[in-house]
């Protein structure tokens, strides 16, 4: 069969968009996606013709000269005999779900029906990442600790993919969440990610050779920032133009400079959507701050390094837990936090006697100087007494690594300071034979709470030594009564697959884990509530964002149990020493009050830096500062609104006047779910695999067509079904480790309902494992969300379903033939800036009306699930000239229906392009403060850069695609007269 065809020539030619047939290499082809790569248009296909058909191929338009588009007007009527127009009603529904979302549309489309809380602000923050007025989905989600920023996350990324926009998505965190970031966009947001931990690059290097660019292979990673910028990664990096790129702990990225930074700057200009998520956004210093919203856009930011908070505020999202919009959602998912237990515990003889060595010869020496001979003599003595502080195996280490560095004895001042360095090491070796006072109100109190060999009680306990950890991980097995792996210690010194392991594992009921001993490197991003609302710090950090981000790991949402934060603090007798340590206790009650009063708990100190707090503590501690002069009192931060903006202040009144806009100007987010015909993803499911197989409920194997040994248990909310081999190799780019342990290539099993999705996650977490198997958090039946790759393989089925360039013929409820069709506007990167949908009805003449609802006119026409086809229309060749006039005449009428949408997104673009060019105007003179002359020159080249990027953005040419052909109820059936 001949199917007129017209030649592409160049990309600005490619007049295609999903659901388009296209001709290549002498076969026909329906395009499934079109996406612009560094190398030129690639079209993504699925064979039509017999010899390639239900094949998935990739074309590229600058090596397939050859390429020729199948011209809508000329498509084919073919009249519909399925049952109840089964075929025409799928090839629809595929069809409307395989074109992406305009990028004009304001609502949800598919995230608010994933498996999170519909929850306000959470729905605002997706909002803000989209509005068509940033022009490129860029954002900096700036959420306090706790409120589900993975979950903002993950809706943004899931909106993006339906509006064709996440298609090559690169996701960076801290290597201990890889596996929790990869688990919470599966299991809630059905987005496969491949996890390239050392694991998975080890996996990458067995199957692509050296050369070979991994993120070319794949198409959605999650990565550690640490393997990222290697210098390896790099130059791969450098190639590679991005859909979406997300920063988690996005502070890192400050300092100019530093590898981090020189990553984030290598990432920013080649990616559309940009999102970066930091609870701690700023260290207190502008130009830092300044630096991160570089990133989001170049324009923001003035050439010397200057910005006005008005113009920024679009590209930032901020809340806490207090917060109207929050509060008055979270209820009873994230329990308020008891009052904390700060208790001084009275140091032991053994400690007395190391804690007065420290203070007299060390801290408060007698001659005004102490023995350290090195340089910052005034610092090394807190270093000690901060050892001290967490464990006598803290301070054993400490002392024998200076030790080891103090090497030439003969000198007068290091053998002064060995001296003094050998009697504190006897000391401190005498107390670790005896009861630390400490340690043992440690054990007393999990015992208390319930930790014990017959009881399911978990505590979270934070040190910041590894040395403390290994003394604790040491005796609390004994000391509970329970196993060594009961306790278990994670610090940053373990590798990124132990950090993981170590992770999971504490979420789940089954796991053996009572106690987690952990580092600091637990403070930041890793969710540990789910089992444990029991925290406790075995020494106090000299920060209280650190202390803020601790305590965040169980006081966050989702939390059923009120968290209770408990502090030892070792208290010596020595009254000097022991009075200076009372403002670590303070620090630990500023923290609660600023945690229900206060946006930022690092205004209290204005540093907004964990390094920066510690230094200012430590002047506190060595009388270089009073208590009042760095930690300020709450009700002077609420009452502080009229600093200056170079002032410290600046973020505090930044933050606030951010975060009251945020309340007053969002209005509540809608949600759309488009024009479907079916009420749910199971129902189009179920009409697809009866379409696609003779009996889709036979296994695969037998004969007659086969089928997918499809089930649906309805009681249960659980549908199975066996994969055919096609599905089978879209099923292997899920998470591996979820493959491994539910084996869905050989049964996938679906939850068909929210409620039973949620289910099936909570069951997860709980299950115990029988005797011999390996408990998993993946849940056994994977929720059957709009997103879902088996939904995605069945559309493709159901396009690929109506050979050629084939239009379905069906009766309806009209006078006289009608013609439905699709026109969309699109851009030079062949993304749909605006939709709309049309039906012409009658001869050459017709006039092709908009409709404003294609799921209100197909109820009126009457085509439903319901509709009974009577039999397949007579003679449907005869149609072929309503759609040819249809389209033509639909044609004529686009660039009127879409004047709107077409100037709106031309004054974007103006915005953004008159923005560029009053920065450029001003770039000649300007020196960036704290920036090297060639990061200066990168900015203007950036600049220039996005200008080019952006015009990519611009409306070029609209596309008219046939939907359906409607012929009035009575038109005759084949075979009647």
């Amino acid at each position: 069969m001949s199917v007129p065809t017209r030649e592409v020539n160049s990309a600005s030619d490619l007049n295609v968009a999903p659901g388009s047939m296209v001709h290549v290499r002498d076969e026909h082809w329906l395009v499934t996606g079109v996406e612009q790569t560094s190398d030129g248009v690639l079209v993504r296909v699925r064979g039509l013709s017999e010899l390639v058909r239900d094949t998935d191929a990739a074309f590229f338009k600058s090596l397939d000269d050859e390429m020729h588009v199948v011209d809508p007007a000329k498509a084919i009527p073919k009249a519909d005999a399925s049952p109840n127009y089964r075929r025409a009603r799928l090839w629809l529904e595929s069809t409307l779900r395989k074109t992406p979302i305009p990028q004009d549309h304001l609502g949800l489309t598919v995230s608010a029906r994933m498996l999170a809380d519909d929850l306000e602000y959470q729905r605002i923050a997706v909002a803000r990442a989209l509005d068509p007025s940033n022009l490129r989905p860029r954002i900096l989600i700036a959420d306090a600790v706790g409120l589900g920023k993975t979950l903002e996350i993950g809706m943004i990324l899931s909106e993006l993919s339906r509006r064709g926009r996440a298609e090559r998505v690169l996701i960076v965190t801290p290597r201990h969440v890889l596996e929790q970031m990869q688990h919470e966009l599966w299991c809630r947001f059905a987005l496969p990610f491949v996890r390239l931990d050392s694991i998975g690059i080890q996996k990458v290097r067995q199957i692509l050779p050296a050369t070979r660019n991994p993120f070319t292979y794949f198409k959605r990673a999650i990565i550690s920032i640490d393997t990222l910028k290697s210098a390896r990664y790099k130059a791969h990096l450098n190639k590679m133009r991005w859909d979406a790129v997300v920063i988690d702990e996005s502070h890192n990225l400050t300092n100019a400079g530093t590898l981090n930074n020189e990553l984030a700057r290598i990432l920013a200009p080649n990616t559309e959507a940009l999102i970066l998520a930091s609870a701690t956004p700023h260290n207190g210093r502008q130009e830092s701050f300044a630096e991160l919203i570089r990133l989001l856009d170049p324009t923001a930011i003035r050439p010397d390094g200057s910005f006005n908070p008005e113009d920024i505020q679009r590209l930032i999202i901020r809340r806490h837990r207090h917060s109207p919009e929050v509060a008055n959602e979270v209820g009873a998912n994230w329990a308020e936090r008891l009052e904390p237990d700060n208790r001084l515990i009275k140091a032991s003889p053994a400690e007395n006697a190391v804690a007065q060595e420290i203070a007299d010869a060390w801290l408060y020496p007698q001659n005004g100087s102490s023995p350290y001979a090195g340089a910052n003599s005034s610092l090394f003595p807190w270093t000690l007494a901060k050892a001290f502080l967490s464990s006598p195996a803290a301070l054993l280490e400490s002392v024998k690594e200076r030790l080891r560095k103090v090497e030439d004895p003969t000198l007068p001042a290091e053998h002064k300071e060995r001296e003094a360095l050998e009697r504190l090491r006897n000391l401190t070796e005498e107390s670790l034979k005896k009861p630390s006072a400490k340690y043992q109100e440690l054990a007393l109190y999990l015992k208390n709470i319930g930790v014990g060999p017959r009881s399911g009680t978990r505590a979270v306990v934070f040190a910041e030594r590894v040395p403390t950890l290994r003394w604790l991980a040491q005796h609390l097995p004994r000391d509970l009564g329970l196993k060594p792996e009961n306790v278990r210690i994670l610090h940053g010194g373990l590798s990124d697959v132990e950090q993981q392991e170590i992770v999971e594992s504490f979420k789940q009921e089954a796991s053996p884990i009572r106690v987690l001993v952990t580092g600091d490197v637990a403070s930041e991003g890793v969710n540990l509530h789910s089992q444990c609302h029991h925290l406790i710090h075995f020494d106090i950090p000299w920060s209280l964002i650190r202390i803020e981000q601790r305590n965040g790991r169980i006081d966050r949402y989702g939390q059923k149990h009120s968290p209770q934060i408990t502090t030892l603090l070792l208290q010596p007798d020595h009254e000097r020493f022991a009075g200076d340590l009372r403002v670590l206790t303070r620090l630990m009650e500023r923290e609660h009050e600023a945690h229900g009063a206060l946006n930022d708990v690092g205004s209290l100190m204005g540093q907004h830096s964990v390094k920066a707090e510690e230094d200012e503590i430590l002047n506190v501690l060595a009388g270089k500062k009073t208590e009042q002069q760095v930690i300020r009192d709450v009700e002077d931060v609420k009452d502080n609104q009229e600093l200056e903006p170079d002032d410290f202040g600046f973020f505090d009144t930044f933050w606030e006047q951010l975060e009251t806009d945020d309340a007053e100007d969002a209005p509540r987010v809608p949600t759309d779910t488009g024009a479907g015909l079916y009420s749910s993803e199971l129902e189009y499911l179920d009409d697809a695999l009866r379409e696609a197989f003779v009996k889709p409920e036979e296994p695969p194997a037998n004969g007659g067509g086969g089928g997918v040994a499809w089930k649906v248990h309805h009681q249960h909310q659980i549908a199975e079904l066996e994969p055919p081999r096609d599905l089978q190799q879209r099923l292997a780019h899920l998470p591996q480790s979820y493959i491994a342990d539910r084996k869905v290539t050989e049964k996938l099993k679906l939850a068909i309902s929210l409620e039973k999705g949620k289910a099936e996650l909570d069951a997860a977490k709980n299950a115990i494992p029988a005797k011999g198997e390996k408990a998993t958090t993946w849940p056994e039946a994977h929720f059957l969300g709009p997103l879902h790759p088996v939904l995605e393989w069945a559309s493709d089925r159901a396009l690929a379903s109506m050979a050629g360039n084939e239009v379905p013929v069906v009766r309806g409820r009209v006078e006289e033939p009608t013609v439905l069709l699709m026109g969309t506007l699109m851009n030079h990167r062949g993304q749909v800036v605006s939709r709309a949908f049309f039906a012409t009805q009658g001869g050459e003449a017709c006039f092709p009306e908009q409709v404003e609802s294609l799921a209100n006119l197909l109820e009126e026409i009457g085509f439903t699930e319901k509709t009974i086809n009577t039999g397949p229309v007579a003679d449907a060749a005869q149609y072929t000239r309503y759609i040819a006039r249809a389209v033509a005449n639909t044609r004529g009428s686009l660039d009127l229906t879409f004047e709107a949408a077409a100037k709106a997104a031309e004054g974007r673009l103006a915005t953004w392009h008159g923005r560029a060019d009053a920065w450029s105007e001003t770039n000649g003179q300007a020196i960036i403060p704290g920036m090297s002359r060639a990061l200066v020159k990168e900015n203007r080249q950036r600049v220039q850069q996005d200008q080019e990027i952006v015009a990519y953005l611009a409306p070029e040419r609209s596309l008219v695609r046939p939907l359906l052909v409607v012929v009035p109820l009575n038109t005759p059936a084949e075979g009647e007269r």
